[in-house]
């Protein structure tokens, strides 16, 4: 049966994900229309359930009387499709919409799908509809195919059954374990080591019950905290491979995670050796009471732990379930060392047993026992360092997430029940084995007490036995000499040297599956490039082949030196660092307070995570402080490395997240502060369009901001506002991703608006944050003004006067060349993409080429058609040599090598500041910090100043007063006394033609004539202004002159800008001014400062 055809059925889809929302598809065809409106009883809503069934099968919403329907389509056997697979048509218009709470509108309802990662392997990557889908105008009479219809519902162009289908074909023969077997399987094995079965006893005689329970408590303490911050971590978003590399890189970024990464994968490598050798040590110890050495016991356990490395290198190269399937009767073996030696405590005591200590549960022994008796050279701390270690391997089922099924529900539930379990029989066997054995025992059995000899008061002494010889010499047994004693205690001695094979082979086992798995995703994350070649995976589980190979490279080597008593110390170092850092990831993570905190594991605390991690440091330097300090100074190293390299990679880090934080108390703390001149820096607004359209005006401007100050690179878009916003919210990560690549230390900020000047006036007032607002607005020098349209120019010259309004200072830029290298930036693309396509044309025809004999001619269609290489490739290529041939000079090389001069170092110089007029400083201030750069620190400064002809010493020693009062170094100061004086006829004939195709004339006309010639032309310079701004006009010229001879080898002038009254000069007398001041010069800055002081000379 068809399901879309049926009158009476609403199908609602369960996704994996099931919201409460469900979205009905309707089927609105005009029979099923009639038909429903027949039946007017209501339909019966099941809410949504978000158990486990509930995600496994469809839920049905029917009307009474169509249970039988129902049914029928269930015992069917078809597949029911998800609500992306159903595509609704308006029946007359054929035109594609979606169904949302039975409306037509494209707004989606919230699913899982939305939120997933492209490339996710819990699911397909969908995309909503986006605002501008949702918001713009709805196209009418579009016919949509099936196809593009498959694309909108599906996100990315993949129909979702197809999409659903190849995932499960991926998926088929992987291996997933859930919390047992994954987890609580492999912490507890790992958490039951050897120290359980031959040192526990001796710890509990040296500490005592007291002090040993303790210790115990102690090292679990650090492990639970560490595990609960582990699982706040693990179920704050969906984990993927790598445990606790993964965990910590996530939270705290790429430094901590690649440097703890690496040595946390290399102590498990490590660790390997150490439990086999563990292991064979046993062996050895068993082949000598049987005396059957091979050769010696060194060579021995050599030979032995090599043998044994393979065998379970062949086990983790098998696969995972093989792996889990040895782990788990490992598991049972040890249950049944444990359940052994509890029931040997109950089994009355023989003869020999007494004499070696054992006389079954006594009061008398675990009062004895109870307070410690630390012999020479041990004490509480050494015990601890000792035991702790037996406490670890708490991350052994974090390590293997990505073999997970649920990794977030996995590790808390796994990891604390693991825990908990451990420490219960930890402590049970430390309570039992203190009430069952005594201190000291010779192993005589003639050692009893016979009537008349006197007791010396010893726990033995009262039971029948006089060990008071051990006082005075060394004695074999008893708990501070055997370590032997859980086997003696046992109901069946052997099942404990079973237990102690399968806790050496166990750790060794998970070490050896958790060290390539954490190394295979660093190696993923290519925070280390060389690596890589790490990073591969085989088979459906993804194995890392490589990684075992290394791991049992690094194994075998250490097997050999056998020097593992030195490196023991510093593995349990690495893990403890892990188990620092897991716990200041979460610290960190509550502590930057971000929304996007959410762990569903909520029992935690940020403090006691910071308890944790301060423990785990101090807990290192307990265990073994020359091996504390070499972890650290090798994490330290890794971390300056990573942090040098900068990985490519955005996590979402609590470290992006605190800097956040941090930035935005620091701007809320300085708008409490008011400002004081001294800490006056200039903070600009530069009018650079795209960053990288006129890089030299950017690269002057970030000479004197760099560091010290707020750069913000602005760009105006002009035009049709909806495809303005398109346009610039396109363009916004790139441009500011060019200034990050570029080492510049600028933001780019963008707006969209009618005209340049509106948009300059809103950049103006609503740039900055708080206290880090703009102060000086810089800007290029607008080179064609003469050509320009009228409104241009009046965009131009009315940002100046707004800026003045708004008092910001002003500063303007003036090159030869100019600045805008937006031409050539284009033919340098057009070139590349050219460039791109012939070699890739040259590579698919020499492919084909060596394929022809067998393949024929089909394989060169096959890759041209990848290629899109269309009939008209030829002509392309032709192009392509004939633009090669072109020679770079025709691109303007001089524009290009005007854009990059304030990137080089300065040669030895001077930069000329002409302090005309007082603005506050500021024509002063850009200077001298121009001094302090690098690039210009060659260049010395020449002050000029306006001064009277026969004051000119006077004003001299005045200004070198005040130079040195604002501690400004200065080469030489000079007075320019005849300023004032009219310009040679020359220069003043080239400004008047410069202003006559812009002069009004009126005066030569009459009365009439001029006024209507004003009300045409408003723009134009009359004579009654040139008149009344003469002496100006003169100044202007004759400083020009003055610059020709004075300054024209500096490297940079500066120099104060004249201000146009408003209403008073017009703008093309203005930009005449500035024509004329800055004409056939170096590069000039012309500088207006806000009139408020920007130096002082108090302290």
């Amino acid at each position: 049966m068809s399901l879309n055809n049926s009158s009476n059925i609403f199908l609602d889809s369960v996704p994996s994900n099931t919201n409460r929302f469900q979205v009905n598809v309707i089927n609105e065809n005009h029979e099923s229309s009639a038909v429903a409106n027949d039946n007017t009883d209501p339909p019966h809503y099941e809410e949504t359930s978000f158990g486990d069934e509930a995600q496994k099968r469809l839920r049905i919403s029917f009307r009474p009387g169509n249970q039988e329907c129902y049914d029928n389509f269930l015992q069917s056997g078809e597949t029911a499709k998800t609500d992306a697979s159903f595509h609704a048509y308006d029946s007359h218009t054929n035109t594609y919409y979606l169904q949302t709470f039975g409306h037509n509108t494209m707004d989606a309802v919230p699913k899982i799908e939305y939120y997933r990662n492209t490339g996710s392997i819990s699911g397909p990557k969908v995309n909503r509809p986006s605002l501008l889908e949702i918001h713009e105008q709805l196209a009418k009479n579009v016919a949509i195919t099936p196809s593009s219809a498959d694309r909108v519902a599906n996100g990315d162009g993949i129909p979702g059954d197809e999409q659903a289908e190849n995932k499960e074909d991926d998926q088929a023969g992987v291996v997933k374990f859930g919390w047992v077997k994954g987890v609580l399987v492999r912490c507890m094995l790992n958490i039951w080591g050897v120290m359980l079965f031959i040192r526990l006893s001796w710890i509990v005689g040296e500490a005592g019950i007291g002090l040993g329970v303790l210790i115990i408590l102690l090292s679990t303490m650090v492990t639970s905290i560490t595990g609960l911050s582990t699982s706040a971590i693990a179920t704050n978003g969906f984990v993927r491979g790598g445990g606790a590399y993964y965990l910590i890189s996530r939270s705290l970024g790429p430094e901590f995670g690649g440097s703890i990464g690496l040595i946390f994968a290399f102590a498990n490598a490590v660790a390997v050796a150490m439990y086999v050798v563990g292991f064979a040590e046993t062996v050895v110890d068993l082949l000598k009471e049987s005396d059957s050495m091979m050769v010696d016991p060194s060579n021995d356990i050599r030979i032995i732990g090599s043998i044994t490395v393979v065998i379970l290198l062949g086990i983790s190269v098998a696969g995972m379930e093989w792996e889990a399937k040895a782990q788990v009767i490992l598991l049972v073996i040890l249950l049944i060392a444990i359940v052994n030696f509890f029931i040997g405590t109950v089994i009355p005591s023989n003869n020999e047993k007494k004499s070696r200590g054992f006389f079954n549960y006594q009061a008398s022994i675990f009062a004895e026992n109870f307070g410690p008796r630390f012999t020479k050279g041990e004490g509480f701390f050494s015990v601890f360092a000792i035991f702790f270690p037996a406490a670890t391997g708490i991350l052994a089922g974090a390590n293997i997430s990505g073999d997970l099924e649920d990794p977030q529900d996995a590790i808390p539930r796994g990891t604390m029940l693991a825990i908990f379990i451990t420490t219960i029989a930890y402590l049970g066997v430390a309570i039992c084995v203190g009430a069952c054995v005594v201190r000291d025992a010779t192993g005589n059995m003639n050692d009893t007490i016979i009537s008349g000899m006197n007791c010396n008061g010893s726990a033995a002494c009262g039971l029948g036995y006089d060990f008071s010889r051990c006082r005075h010499e060394p004695c074999q047994y008893g708990l501070m000499n055997n370590f032997q004693v859980m086997s003696m205690v046992s109901g069946f001695g052997p099942l404990i040297t079973a237990g102690i094979f399968s806790a050496t082979l166990s750790s060794a086992l998970a070490s050896l599956v958790s060290a390539p798995k954490v190394f295979q995703a660093l190696c993923k994350d290519n925070i280390y490039k060389a690596l890589q070649f790490f990073a591969k995976g085989y088979g459906k589980n993804n194995e890392p082949l490589r990684g075992y190979i290394l791991t049992f490279v690094i194994a075998m080597a250490f097997i050999l030196i056998a020097e593992l008593n030195t490196i023991a110390p510093i593995i349990s170092n690495f893990f403890l660092a892990s188990y620092a850092l897991i716990n200041f990831s979460c610290f960190h993570a509550s502590y930057a307070k971000s929304p996007g905190w959410r762990p569903a594991y909520g029992i935690y605390n940020m403090w006691v995570s910071l308890f944790g991690a301060v423990l785990c440091c101090a807990v290192m330097f307990v265990i073994n402080w020359w091996a504390a300090v070499i972890t650290y100074v090798i994490e330290f190293f890794l971390y300056v490395y990573v942090t040098y390299k900068k990985p490519d990679v955005n996590w979402g880090s609590s470290t992006q997240a605190l800097s956040y934080v941090s930035a935005l108390d620091n701007a809320l703390e300085l708008t409490t502060v008011e400002d004081h001149v001294k800490n006056f820096r200039p903070q600009c607004i530069v009018l650079t369009g795209g960053p990288m359209t006129r890089p030299a005006l950017l690269d002057i401007t970030h000479a004197f901001t760099k560091n010290s100050g707020l750069c913000i690179c602005c760009e105006v878009f002009v035009g049709p506002r909806k495809l303005c916003v398109k346009e610039m919210n396109s363009g916004m990560a790139k441009k500011q991703a060019w200034l990050i690549k570029n080492k510049i230390k600028a933001f780019y900020a963008a707006v969209a608006a009618d005209c340049f000047r509106d948009g300059v006036r809103s950049l103006l007032q609503a740039s900055g944050l708080g206290r880090m607002k703009p102060n000086t607005l810089v800007i290029g020098y607008k080179k064609n003004w003469r050509k320009a349209p009228l409104t241009e120019i009046e965009n131009y010259v009315g940002i100046i006067h707004d800026a003045f309004d708004f008092e910001i200072g002003v500063v303007i830029v003036r090159i030869n060349q100019g600045f805008d290298i937006s031409q050539v930036l284009q033919v340098q693309e057009e070139l590349e993409r050219l460039e791109q396509e012939r070699l890739a044309l040259e590579a698919t025809i020499k492919d084909n080429e060596c394929e022809e004999e067998s393949g024929g001619i089909r394989g060169l269609f096959k890759k041209a058609g990848k290629l899109n290489i269309t009939k008209t490739t030829p002509k392309k290529d032709g192009s392509i040599n004939t633009i090669q041939s072109m020679h770079v000079g025709e691109f303007n090389q001089k524009l290009v090598e005007a854009s990059t001069q304030f990137k080089k170092k300065q040669e030895k110089g001077t930069i000329d500041v002409w302090w005309l007029f007082d603005d506050g400083g500021l024509t002063l201030l850009i200077p001298y910090i121009l001094t302090l750069r690098k690039k210009w620190k060659d260049c010395k400064l020449r002050i000029y100043v306006g001064g009277k002809i026969n004051r000119i010493e006077e004003e001299k020693i005045a200004m070198a007063s005040l130079l040195s009062k604002f501690r400004i170094k200065f080469a030489d100061i000079h007075i320019i006394g005849d300023i004032n004086i009219k310009p040679n006829k020359e220069s003043w004939k080239v400004f008047e033609e410069m202003i006559e195709p812009y002069r009004l004339h009126e005066s030569c006309k009459d009365l009439t004539t001029a006024e209507k010639l004003k009300r045409e032309t408003p723009w134009k310079i009359t004579d009654a202004e040139l008149e009344a701004v003469k002496e100006k006009s003169y100044r202007q010229v004759r400083l020009n002159e003055l610059l020709q001879e004075r300054s024209r080898a500096a490297n940079l002038i500066v120099l104060s800008l004249p201000v146009a009254r408003k209403g008073s000069i017009s703008d093309l007398l203005y930009m005449a001014w500035l024509e004329i001041l800055t004409k056939n010069l170096p590069p000039v800055l012309l500088v207006r400062g806000n009139h408020k002081n920007v130096l002082t000379f108090y302290s």
